[in-house]
């Protein structure tokens, strides 16, 4: 009743609604970016306040971070393998993704579950077999291995994600370029990629947003420290024994989060546009 006397008030209890879902995804960065900016005297001080900072703000944690330990290093790897491993799986999942969308041939839809079911399969179960054929390549202790593996689950990722947005493009304009004297891999240049430009950077942030955060195989087949990524690199500097630097760990995991949250923010609009389309329908 209240809503219909002011209807002014609907627009102010939509947005209300939307508070606690904004403190449930906003909460771990803020006591990251918190505990990153806290003196350690603060931090091991069981009476203080967790969740404010009442002894000033330091940047001594940053400081540390970058001048003591290899974080800049750990950072190129992590942005190398990333991009190239994202680049691999992209492209090999967009054209996997097109020939099992559009092509018609014995064992598509079977195969193409498979695929989805291979993306099941937990990490846990594959870094055995992979570190065999990460030896058998020579490419032990070193970011080659992990360019190597990644694209071992986001491939499958990528191309079930695509096969859903390739099958809501209509297939007369692909018809259209066959007509016009265009091949397949014509048309899927010039007139079906363009089309799909969501729904392939929808993939590129999920499948680098993957590669990014990958922990299992980046600790197995890396152990220099210049070779880490920077999630074995932070956690395996930072936590020596039973001694955590959390200041450090805390400025390190902002620090990592930094271009992600850049890349989604430049992308945004790519992004729920082609989750929505692809992915839902």
């Amino acid at each position: 009743m209240a809503i219909r006397r002011y209807p002014r008030l609907r627009p102010i209890l939509d947005h209300a609604a939307l508070l606690p879902l904004i403190f449930f995804a906003l909460f771990p960065f803020y006591f990251m970016l918190l505990t990153s900016l806290k003196r350690d005297a603060e931090l091991y001080d069981l009476t203080a306040i967790p969740f404010l900072i009442r002894q000033g703000i330091v940047t001594e944690h940053y400081s540390f971070l970058l001048r003591e330990t290899l974080f800049g290093r750990w950072l190129w790897n992590s942005l190398l393998v990333s991009i190239v491993a994202t680049a691999t799986a992209v492209v090999i999942g967009t054209i996997a993704a097109y020939a099992l969308a559009r092509l018609r041939f014995r064992g598509a839809e079977s195969f193409g579950l498979a695929v989805f079911i291979t993306y099941l399969v937990p990490p846990s179960l594959l870094f055995l077999p992979l570190s065999q054929v990460v030896n058998a390549l020579g490419l032990t202790d070193s970011i080659a291995a992990l360019m190597v593996t990644y694209p071992t689950f986001l491939v499958p990722f990528c191309t079930w994600l695509l096969m859903g947005y390739f099958r809501t493009i209509p297939k007369e304009i692909e018809e259209c370029a066959l007509m016009d004297g265009c091949n397949r891999f014509q048309a899927l240049l010039r007139i079906v990629i363009p089309v799909a430009a969501p729904g392939i950077i929808c993939a590129i942030l999920f499948a680098f947003t993957l590669s990014w955060n990958e922990f299992i195989y980046a600790l197995t087949f890396t152990s220099a420290a210049d070779q880490k990524t920077i999630t074995v690199g932070v956690t395996n500097d930072l936590i020596r024994g039973d001694i955590y630097y959390w200041g450090s760990l805390m400025a390190g995991a902002v620090m990592g989060s930094v271009p992600i949250v850049i890349i989604y923010v430049l992308f945004l609009d790519y992004y729920v546009s082609g989750l929505t389309t692809g992915a839902v329908k």
